[in-house]
């Protein structure tokens, strides 16, 4: 099982393919197989890299509390684990803010941005700042399988497969672990920040995703050089509802900005 160890944590992660490299950084409660149709898609002429964030399908997580720098952080030493210079990143929802604060933090690396579903703030509007600290409480409360079924079940309308993996990705992850991870991804934040993205970016949003819908027109007009598109027939679990729009809207952007 190909792994490498930072930061105490020891993360797993697959290649295919040969050529520039895309990283594909997934969901929250998720895994890195929400890439499999975006692997197959481009592993002919690119090196695609999958992987499991800390505390998620087979990577681990130390014990105490989570730092939300550690998921760059991490990021970034796959990147030098794996020898790469710079890369593509493309993330949905908490993976594309793990691959925004890459870009942030570590420009040089980051020749393109794609973001999925990604939320750039937990803080965003009044009703963030007061909703947010609740559901971070509520899930100390909520049985962690109550919690995996009601997000499955609201994730699945547009794709039905979508429920058993989401059931099977989140059983992956221990009660303490979720609500160590969660209190961490719930206080991520880049609103402030997006100017200091430097490379070609595209938001994609799924066409019914309520969910991060009020902050991209945001990131659109505070990030430089950015493209703001919506996939049709999609929720919050855009790439696994319509992967060959995604499909497209990926394989357009990197042409359009010559990784090749």
């Amino acid at each position: 099982m190909p792994n490498y160890i930072i930061n105490n944590a020891n993360l797993y992660y697959e290649v295919i393919g040969e050529g520039p490299a895309l990283i594909f950084t997934h969901g929250a409660s998720l895994n890195y197989q929400q890439w499999d149709k975006q692997a197959i898609k481009f592993k002919d002429n690119y090196k695609v890299i999958t992987w499991d964030v800390r505390g998620h399908g087979n990577s681990s997580l130390p014990e105490g509390p989570v730092n939300p720098d550690d998921f760059s952080a991490d990021l970034i030493g796959l990147m030098n684990y794996l020898k790469i210079d710079n890369a593509v990143l493309c993330g949905l929802s908490m993976g594309g803010h793990i691959s925004l604060q890459t870009a942030i933090k570590y420009p040089k690396r980051v020749k393109g941005l794609i973001l999925i579903g990604t939320p750039c703030s937990n803080s965003f509007n009044l009703y963030q700042k007061i909703t947010v600290p609740i559901n971070r409480f509520c899930t100390r409360l909520i049985p962690k399988d109550i919690t995996a079924q009601l997000m499955a079940k609201a994730l699945s309308k547009y794709n039905p497969d979508n429920y058993q993996y989401m059931i099977d990705s989140f059983a992956l992850i221990s009660p303490d672990n979720w609500q160590r991870l969660w209190s961490a991804i719930t206080r991520m934040d880049s609103k402030d920040e997006l100017y200091k993205v430097k490379c070609p970016t595209l938001i994609l949003i799924g066409e019914h995703d309520n969910l991060t819908r009020s902050m991209q027109s945001y990131m659109h007009n505070n990030i430089s050089h950015s493209e703001l598109k919506t996939i049709p027939n999609a929720h919050h679990g855009t790439n696994l509802d319509n992967p060959d729009a995604v499909n497209e809207e990926i394989a357009q952007f990197i042409e359009k900005i010559g990784y090749n």
